[in-house]
């Protein structure tokens, strides 16, 4: 109900873009920081159900002093520069139930390169990629996360859940509307045994708000074929 076609926009102004030498050498420098030559990946959104690297193993974890937050706007990807989207970050403050992927065989360099061209697309935002301590079953574990502590241009932090859910429920970029993005979230955290509370009343009031605007659309079309008839 969400989903509609839309085009892929130029790249942004105002933005300065990685550079094949960026990624490298950025790699290089947390490749630097890999424990032993293992390489543990906290997950907390999008990489938990599409990952796009061999796990070698694989457990739960918690972030303390970070939580979840769709406080990233988003005028591409998942939004348009009309009705921007929101994107997940971990925020400053509380605890984050989530995965940590221990990435399959020993070269760090090259795994943390393909991730970051995923994740990370500008040189204003490459301070988000951080090493933060987990709490596992094992006992404490150091993992590299993506969009740690984003502050800044383009960052909307404390947002009401009301404010979210109204624009989760209305965005849609070339990859996809917000709404899916949230789904499978919490359809996945659900299926590896974590319940977010948080995440569930979102979803419920995304889950509002698009049947709010679907009776207002098939209202409007109705009074529209009403007016031609007459």
């Amino acid at each position: 109900m969400c989903e509609r076609e839309e085009p892929e926009p130029e790249p942004e102004e105002g933005w300065t873009p990685l550079s094949d030498r960026d990624y490298s050498d950025l790699a290089v420098r947390l490749s630097n920081d890999c424990v032993d030559g293992d390489l543990w990946i906290f997950a907390y959104g999008s990489l938990i159900w599409k990952p796009e690297f061999e796990i070698a193993d694989r457990l739960r974890a918690a972030a303390f002093g970070w939580h979840r937050s769709f406080c990233l706007e988003l005028p591409t990807w998942r939004g348009t520069p009309e009705q921007p989207g929101l994107m997940m970050a971990l925020e400053r403050g509380g605890r984050c139930d989530g995965f940590l992927f221990k990435v399959a065989g020993n070269d760090c360099k090259s795994t943390i390169e393909r991730l970051l061209r995923r994740e990370v697309w500008d040189q204003e935002s490459m301070y988000t990629t951080r090493w933060i301590k987990t709490l596992t079953e094992r006992g404490p574990i150091r993992a590299l996360s993506f969009w740690v502590g984003p502050v800044g241009e383009g960052v909307a932090l404390r947002q009401p859940l009301e404010r979210v859910a109204w624009i989760l429920a209305r965005a849609c970029g070339y990859a996809g509307s917000c709404a899916e993005y949230l789904y499978n979230t919490v359809f996945h955290l659900e299926n590896f045994g974590i319940h977010d509370s948080k995440l569930w009343r979102l979803q419920q009031l995304v889950a509002k708000e698009i049947r709010l605007l679907h009776q207002q659309h098939g209202a409007a079309d109705r009074a529209s074929r009403r007016t031609v008839m007459d």
